[in-house]
């Protein structure tokens, strides 16, 4: 390349270039022009078949040219190099050939051959023309002309890849009057057009259009007279599409899903995208079946600068079966869901998080597939947070779904208020956390509770000279309790007294773990001996009502928790003994993890803790956990509960995933078998097997599958309902996926009927064109 590239000979390029008319001309056209073919390209399709004819280069143009000289008049020149420059005096013709590189600020220009006519003051690159813009989109094409005004250009057989990787193919492309490039016979996509090898392949899907039209104003492309392409063969035609150039999402109609139940005959679903904004967009859906009246549902987001949320609303008017009495009845009426979530960060401390769910009705969101939740819960909860302390200002309620639960029975807790604070022990060297909460409880149609505490913590932990932790604990509380209506709590133990009640708590423990490391089995082995000692003086439990502690049971989890009940209003007192030990092994690519333990009560008085929790003997249950993971391919997790005596199995859980992402199965198996007579709803006996699995085959194909069986039988539970084998949902599909396209067909069973729910099949077909630029 010649380091100055003239046009003329030196002194002669010196004075073209300091020329006004011309050279002003040629400094700001190239620029625009650069602009103007990329866009083009950008939005510009060639001809389908085209799509993947030419070589398609990764790395920037090679060649820089020299720096152009300074601006002139506010218009930035054009820098070049080439292997060769002539001028024709005659036809006043400047022509560039041989590697031609030229630069306008962030934009470039390759071509085998560059002209300039000084005449008429048009500008031609020809020869395997590159382009490539500020934004990294690269255009290719054979010939593209511009005039110093760019009124008007064009250019011939085209080629656009996109940055975000999407490819434009057109015959031709042209400027109109109104400055839009209108491209003809385009295509598009947004498919892979090779394949991992390198090896070209055909697009899974592509538009086709007649025209094509970029609007440079809002980078927005609109085809006309378009039709999508599947697989080569299958086309169908789009009405109305468009999309912009650089990827962003852009208002349009959705890909409709279609899909067949019991409940509702056929439907079809189709939606509407809004982009409002950069940050706000809507989507409306209708829903059209053959056995219900229609259903229009919305979502709204929107991320400001203090977060984000989101609104989904349903709505229908159609036949509902009424469950939560015992004589169901039918009526059409309103139904519908809302649903509305999202958390705003005030400043770096404070932020506001909260959630809606209401329904209309019990059976609405599982006759229309929308949720299976047997509840619905809304909270807000307000909270400070910084490096020493804690506040949190809640609120919480539960709408129930499951049939024959009195709604007036379940609780709304507004406030729950919390607050911590940590301190450093000045004496010892430890940490002092202080304490306040609060929470009120009502229900429409049941016991009313009040509660507020104040606590203190005192905690240390030291390490011996032979490797010990050992960790010492002092915790004082005082609480106070209100509650009335108390004879409406079905469970005797959860009711407490009515009326005005206090109670003082203060424990002791002392905890000690004792790690050893050595080597074994070509890895490194941990095995940590771990020991602790609990004290506290009798406790008024059952004088007060307890409303968040309810489902205990000893585990691993809480095996060593200072208070092994899960909430505030139970506490476990006496003395009591907790030993416990705890393996891991890491070898390359494997680990084990295991652990397993007991604990034994020092103290005779009676517990409060009924048969079937593991804690209700002076010795408890053995517990224990055991995981086994080999990379990311194989996991398993093993946990169980040993009666002390028989070392009958009372609780066993398995959870066992083998394979990679795209092939793998899943197996969880869960028993509980407690054997509480007590009557205590929050511990049923329960077993129950679910599977998963999904196998990929063919690059691009899968099998997928699930069910949940319940095991239960009458032995176990007789007011279930259950004969031991009852499957409860099971779901079969086949569905393609690669790049730019997903396409699944799921059968799914339902077995029970509730309400307008009904049991039976249903068939759900699904598309979705990825790189389409809705949403």
């Amino acid at each position: 390349m010649l380091p100055a590239a003239p046009f003329l000979p030196q002194a002669s390029c010196a004075r073209l270039l300091s020329r006004p008319a011309r050279s002003q001309a040629f400094g700001a056209l190239l620029g625009p022009s650069l602009a103007t073919l990329l866009v083009c390209a950008l939005t510009a399709p060639a001809a389908a078949q085209d799509l993947s004819a030419r070589p398609v280069e990764d790395q920037p143009i090679a060649g820089a040219p020299p720096a152009p000289p300074a601006p002139t008049n506010g218009e930035t020149p054009v820098a070049f190099a080439a292997d060769a420059v002539e001028y024709d005096q005659t036809g006043d013709m400047v022509t560039a050939s041989g590697n031609v590189v030229l630069r306008h600020e962030n934009d470039s220009v390759r071509a085998d051959t560059v002209t300039w006519n000084r005449k008429t003051g048009l500008v031609v690159a020809t020869g395997n023309v590159r382009v490539v813009d500020r934004d990294g989109n690269q255009a290719y094409t054979d010939r593209v002309e511009l005039t110093d005004e760019l009124k008007s250009g064009a250019m011939e057989n085209l080629l656009v890849v996109m940055r975000e990787g999407g490819r434009l193919a057109a015959e031709k492309g042209q400027r109109d009057d109104a400055g839009n490039m209108v491209l003809t016979h385009a295509a598009y996509t947004g498919c892979a057009v090779e394949t991992s090898k390198g090896c070209p392949r055909n697009p899974t899907w592509r538009i086709l259009a007649d025209r094509l039209t970029y609007t440079e104003a809002n980078k927005r492309l609109r085809f006309e007279n378009a039709r999508i392409e599947l697989f080569g063969a299958i086309q169908l035609p789009l009405f109305g599409l468009a999309m912009a150039s650089d990827g962003r999402a852009q208002s349009g109609l959705l890909v409709p899903d279609f899909r067949f139940s019991r409940s509702n005959g056929i439907e079809v679903s189709d939606g509407w995208y809004w982009r409002i904004a950069d940050n706000r967009d809507l989507t409306t859906t209708a829903y059209v079946f053959t056995g219900a009246a229609p259903m229009v549902s919305a979502e709204y987001r929107a991320l400001t600068e203090r977060g984000a949320y989101q609104i989904t609303g349903y709505a229908t008017s159609s036949n509902r079966t009424t469950i939560a009495t015992s004589s169901p009845s039918s009526q059409d009426t309103f139904r519908g869901y809302i649903f509305a979530n999202g958390r705003l960060q005030l400043d770096p401390n404070w932020s506001v998080s909260f959630a809606l769910r209401r329904a209309t009705d019990r059976t609405f969101l599982r006759r229309y597939d929308i949720s299976r939740d047997d509840r619905l819960r809304s909270m807000v909860n307000v909270e400070r947070i910084d490096a020493d302390s804690y506040f949190s200002f809640a609120g919480y309620a539960t709408q129930t779904m499951q049939a024959g639960t009195d709604q007036g029975m379940i609780p709304v807790a507004l406030p729950a208020i919390d607050y911590r604070r940590r301190f450093s022990d000045p004496l010892l060297g430890g940490k002092i956390e202080a304490q306040v909460n609060t929470l009120a409880i009502s229900r429409t149609d049941g016991q009313d509770t009040q509660r507020a505490f104040a606590g203190v913590e005192w905690s240390l932990r030291k390490l011996t000279g032979l490797g010990q932790l050992v960790t010492f604990t002092a915790l004082g509380r005082a609480d106070v309790y209100h509650s009335d209506e108390n004879a409406d709590t079905v469970t005797a133990l959860y009711a407490g007294n009515p009326g005005w009640e206090t109670r003082g708590v203060a424990s002791a423990a002392v905890d000690v773990e004792w790690p050893l490391v050595g080597a074994a089995f070509g890895g490194t082995q941990v095995l940590t001996p771990h020991i602790q000692l609990v004290a506290l003086p009798k406790i008024k439990n059952l004088s007060v009502p307890n409303e968040d502690a309810r489902s205990i049971e000893l585990e691993t989890g809480n095996l060593f928790a200072l208070n092994r009940f899960p909430g505030y209003d139970r506490i476990e007192d006496g003395v009591r003994f907790t030993y416990g030990v705890h393996w891991q092994l890491d070898v390359p690519r494997w680990r084990i993890n295991t652990v397993v333990g007991q604990s034994v009560r020092l103290s005779s008085r009676p517990t409060l803790l009924p048969d079937g929790t593991g804690l209700s003997s002076k010795v408890s249950d053995i517990v224990g956990r055991t995981e086994v993971r080999y990379r990311d391919f194989v996991s398993l997790v093993q946990r169980f509960r040993l009666d002390k005596d028989t070392l009958a199995v009372r609780r066993m859980e398995f959870n066992a995933t083998v394979g990679s992402r795209k092939t793998y199965a899943e197996i969880g198996y869960t028993k509980l078998n407690r054997g509480i007579t007590s009557g205590i709803e929050d511990l049923r006996d329960r077993e129950e097997v679910q599977a998963a699995g999904r196998v990929t085959f063919a690059n691009y194909w899968s099998l997928f599958g699930s069910t949940t069986v319940n095991l239960t039988d009458r032995n176990e539970d007789p007011t279930y309902g259950s004969d031991g084998f009852q499957p409860l949902r099971s779901r079969l599909g086949l569905a393609y996926e690669d790049d730019c396209l997903e396409v699944s067909l799921t059968w799914r069973r339902d077995y029970q009927t509730n309400g307008d729910a009904k049991r039976g099949d249903s068939f759900l077909v699904r598309f979705n064109f990825k790189n389409l630029g809705t949403r």
